[in-house]
């Protein structure tokens, strides 16, 4: 009798226990758009007709005139037709959902990539009443639960933006608790200033995760939240947005990206990733992958005490050119950055004087381009449109194109979002860049544009200044690269403060960080964290020796050398510069960190990091031993590697071989640097 009772009491607490946690999971559910168990999708074709199904819920969500979108999305008119793709990789659709009392209309355009199982979408919304429309508001282009096929802890793999430190894009892991949200902003309106970087990666217990990337120049938010000890919910949108639509008016969202992945390793989802956004969201040139350059600029700063390129004129700059050409260090774009134009001597107070300063530059700037273009090389010039300074050309003759921010009496934003002074900016620039024989654009923003963005908001229409200028960024640099086909753009925003999807999908930064200019340790920090996502990003080389050199490695770079510095070995710049091109190839494949993902901007450690190329099984390895370490040798584990396969290993810093296994590789090699500050390279490829 007491053991039939036990055996009821179990029963009973066992059912109770079910009862409990799909009770659980009925109010998560309640409260998300969507779920699903997370594995990697088949037919991402089919993930989508049944995500954005009629009937279901979409995975994103939204506020209307006080309500969830969850208890009325179903009601609303739906379509789900499938669009022409010219990749057979891709798959197009567009869902619409439209409120038949309103007339709110909802356009998702969903773009899947069955190569890499990944899917994406961005959402118009429209007014096509005749009215206003209610009030828009917590609009979430994605709200996502997935649950794992197993209990445990979920582990978000993230990053600091830039905020020139050596900790710009540091790596970082939070082990998620139930209960427990993670949100990541941004600072100030640009994409990944200093909080918060718009890619990261959720990892189940099972070692199943998404990777996901914000498509949005501007203040976007994401919030990571397990609910329980298999589910996770993920929102991700614009962060300040409450809004009406006047009639006929349409708006558009951030863009989500999710690719799917499984594996033990997470670096083989990094690496999918990676190898994704070369695939799809990489410039091309007559439809091939467009490398990012080695460029050399004109002796920064020079003569004493000028700054930046002030003092620079068409003689000196054509001299120079023709110099890098005698001594064979022609870098592939010849770089002119700030002080070209008009009132220079100062250069950040004077961007808005976008006309070439005649005193220096008498011909304009052909001359230069077309003496880098005599030497087999591009040419590259320096702007910064966006901020425009008082008192200069553009705030003087165009005042009505002005975003202006309380108390501030120096910085105007010039208005993107404006139809009319947008038009008139891309003539602008477009025929400044024909006119001048300009190859590539370099674009830098030096401000943070929020509080001109809320300023400039009317009544009722929080965000709707940020939206229209966000829409007017990317009008103007597609307008860009349509005019000019051979074009590239680097992204420069104090550095790398504004990637994310949009920009690195048109775009890559050359300049990924205004921290110290050439200090290596910080150099070797930001190669190691953005390197978990991004294959394209370069950064400045200002000396020759080993350390320094290899602290700079990307696959972009540019030579800040000074030919006219006495002290400047021409062969060792040769030597650099020769191998660099070498190497610069493993930066488009498999990334693999060796020193975890503690804290590395310190003095006293190792730090290295292998490239590997599954295209031809071979690859490189670069270590640091800072001056603080008291270790000469340092056991890494390589990845990637074929284990019944046999590698040769050349040492290049004392030029000797060995030949290890795949298997011996993958169980330890230990690394041997003596001196501090001390660094190795080696190559290995298979036999």
């Amino acid at each position: 009798m007491i053991t039939m009772n036990l055996e009821f009491r179990k029963s009973q607490f066992k059912r109770i226990l079910v009862t409990t946690f799909f009770l659980c999971v009925f109010v998560l559910f309640s409260q998300a758009q969507t779920s699903q168990l997370l594995s990697v999708p088949d037919d991402v074709s089919r993930w989508i007709t049944s995500s954005f199904a009629k009937g279901k819920i979409p995975p994103l969500s939204f506020v209307y005139d006080g309500k969830a979108s969850s208890s009325f999305i179903k009601k609303w008119f739906h379509s789900l037709q499938k669009e022409t793709s010219d990749d057979p990789r891709v798959v197009k659709y567009c869902a619409s959902f439209r409120d038949p009392v309103s007339g709110l209309k909802l356009d998702c355009h969903i773009t899947g990539y069955e190569d890499f199982h990944t899917v994406e979408w961005v959402m118009n919304l429209t007014n096509t009443s005749g009215k206003n429309s209610s009030v828009i508001e917590q609009l979430n282009v994605v709200d996502y639960t997935v649950l794992s096929k197993s209990d445990g802890a979920f582990t978000l793999y993230h990053a600091k933006g830039s905020d020139a430190k050596r900790s710009d894009f540091q790596p970082l892991a939070t082990t998620l608790k139930p209960g427990e949200i993670i949100n990541m902003q941004p600072k100030g309106g640009r994409s990944s200033d200093d909080t918060a970087f718009p890619f990261f990666t959720v990892e189940s217990p099972d070692h199943t995760g998404i990777i996901a990337a914000i498509g949005w120049s501007g203040n976007w938010f994401a919030d990571i939240r397990q609910a329980n000890s298999k589910a996770i919910n993920l929102k991700a949108g614009m962060a300040n947005l409450k809004l009406f639509l006047y009639p006929g008016e349409t708006i558009r969202t951030p863009g989500i990206c999710m690719l799917f992945w499984q594996n033990e390793d997470r670096m083989a989802g990094q690496n999918q990733f990676r190898r994704f956004l070369l695939a799809h969201h990489s410039r091309k040139i007559d439809g091939k992958f467009a490398e990012y350059p080695v460029s050399g600029g004109f002796n920064w700063g020079d003569p004493y005490p000028c700054n930046e390129y002030s003092c620079l004129t068409e003689d000196y700059a054509c001299a120079l050119i023709n110099r890098y050409k005698q001594f064979g260090i022609t870098p592939e774009v010849f770089w002119l950055d700030a002080g070209w134009y008009t009132g220079c001597g100062e250069w950040s107070v004077n961007t808005g004087n976008w006309t070439v300063d005649e005193s220096r530059f008498p011909n304009g700037l052909k001359p230069l381009s077309d003496a880098a273009h005599k030497v087999g090389a591009k040419f590259m010039v320096w702007f910064e449109p966006e901020r425009v300074h008082a008192n200069t050309k553009f705030a003087r003759e165009h005042p009505q194109w002005m975003l202006r921010e309380p108390g501030n009496k120096d910085n105007y934003l010039f208005n993107l979002g404006n139809a009319e002074a947008r038009k008139w900016f891309m003539g602008y620039f477009g025929d400044f860049i024909e006119k001048n024989g300009i190859d590539y654009y370099r674009q830098d923003f030096n401000i943070r544009p929020a509080p001109f963005w809320a300023a400039n908001d009317k009544p009722g229409r929080t965000g709707m200044t940020e939206i229209r200028y966000i829409e007017g960024l990317y009008a103007y640099w597609d307008y860009l690269l349509d005019r000019f086909p051979n074009l590239l753009i680097d992204n420069c925003a104090s550095g790398g403060r504004r990637l994310d999807l949009e920009t690195v999908s048109r775009s890559a930064p050359l300049w990924r960080t205004d921290y110290q200019y050439g200090e290596p340790n910080g150099y070797q920090c930001h190669t190691y964290g953005l390197n978990f996502f991004l294959p394209l990003s370069g950064t400045g080389i200002f000396k020759t020796d080993p350390y320094t050199f290899r602290s700079s490695l990307g696959s972009a770079v540019v030579l800040n050398w000074k030919l006219t510095n006495s002290d400047m070995s021409i062969p060792e710049m040769q030597n650099s510069l020769s191998e660099f091109k070498e190497l610069r190839p493993y930066f488009y494949e498999d990334y693999y960190p060796l020193t975890g993902l503690d804290d590395l901007t310190g003095d006293n450690v190792w730090l290295a990091y292998q490239l590997n190329k599954p295209s031809d099984e071979s690859g490189i390895v670069v270590a640091f031993r800072r001056k603080d370490n008291h270790s000469e040798t340092l056991s890494v584990k390589l990845k990637g590697l074929n284990a019944d396969s046999t590698y040769i290993i050349f040492n290049a810093n004392d030029k000797c071989t060995i030949t290890k296994t795949g298997k011996e590789l993958e169980q330890g090699l230990i690394l041997e640097i003596k001196e501090t500050p001390g660094s190795l390279l080696l190559k290995y490829r298979k036999n």
